[in-house]
């Protein structure tokens, strides 16, 4: 799935190619990822994009009104697992799947391809955009280490579970995730409200270097993800952690594990991340003392 170094390579070049076109006309195949269809058919023709920004792991397209009078709208596009957001020349040959054609004042076209649907694409007024965007957390990339800190720090849940939380710090994925916590060196199944200021400090600076490297290597390949001119990133040959079960880690030549954490695949470095200790509880501590009784007596 496109995260949060994907979706802003995406979001640099539509900025490059976009703000300033007029959409002329709206073509759909399938639209069961589109809130309201016959919305955008209605609205979008005649408006200008103004600006294109990244929310998280949304993709907003500012609009202006079609018609003096008329609302600025926002639409709003989620890549879901598949989707790719390109520009082409209007002669191009579509590619299969390609479910939304916006034409363009300059001969080209914005295209969404996306062969699982997963996505989301939605139109309404730029007053309302806190319907779709008010619940997302912290921006990772915009937020100080004073708020990363304090949004994870007060959180009894597993750092992995937190980093992935869209309502802690929206934009962050699998991917990223488990590069970090490696770069950390903190095992996934620590618990935010244990983690030490030094140990927070040091995930704050690996997620900030980690996302920016990435976005510098135009995101991470895995699967169908492209950027806004068809083109791979190449962040996956810098991958440290993630999906690389059973090959040695970079640090220390230990094997890479895979565990399961908050239902998703968790990749690490036992020796660099060791696993979190349990503190044993006043329950433990008296079966413990009471065992020992046990023994003694049996002993005499």
């Amino acid at each position: 799935m496109p995260e949060l170094p994907e979706v802003e390579t995406v979001v640099r070049g539509l900025k490059a190619a976009l703000p300033g076109r007029r959409i002329l006309g709206v073509r759909l195949a399938k639209t069961d990822f589109i809130d309201d269809p016959a919305v955008l058919e209605r609205d979008l023709p005649g408006t200008v994009i103004q600006q294109v920004r990244r929310h998280g792991k949304f993709i907003v397209l500012e609009l202006g009104p079609a018609r003096d009078g008329a609302e600025k709208l926002s639409l709003f596009v989620h890549l879901g697992m598949t989707g790719q957001l390109v520009v082409y020349p209007a002669e191009a040959p579509a590619r299969p799947h390609t479910h939304v054609f916006l034409a363009l004042d300059d001969g080209r076209e914005l295209r969404y391809t996306d062969i699982r649907r997963f996505g989301r694409m939605c139109l309404m007024p730029r007053a309302e955009q806190a319907s779709v965007l008010g619940d997302l957390g912290l921006d990772p990339l915009e937020a100080t280490q004073q708020e990363f800190s304090a949004a994870l720090h007060a959180r009894k849940a597993h750092i992995k579970a937190l980093l992935l939380d869209q309502r802690v710090l929206r934009g962050m994925g699998n991917i990223y995730t488990d590069e970090s916590l490696w770069r950390a060196r903190i095992h996934p199944r620590r618990l935010g409200a244990n983690l030490t200021p030094k140990e927070l400090r040091a995930l704050y600076h690996a997620v900030q270097d980690v996302l920016n490297e990435a976005i510098r290597s135009r995101g991470s390949s895995i699967s169908d993800y492209v950027d806004s001119a068809g083109e791979q990133g190449e962040f996956q040959l810098k991958h440290r952690a993630y999906d690389r079960e059973g090959k040695k880690c970079f640090r220390c030549r230990t094997p890479i594990r895979r565990i399961i954490v908050a239902g998703r695949s968790s990749y690490f470095c036992p020796h660099c991340q060791p696993t979190p200790r349990r503190r044993k509880t006043r329950n433990s501590k008296r079966e413990n003392r009471n065992s020992k009784h046990v023994s003694i007596s049996r002993k005499r």
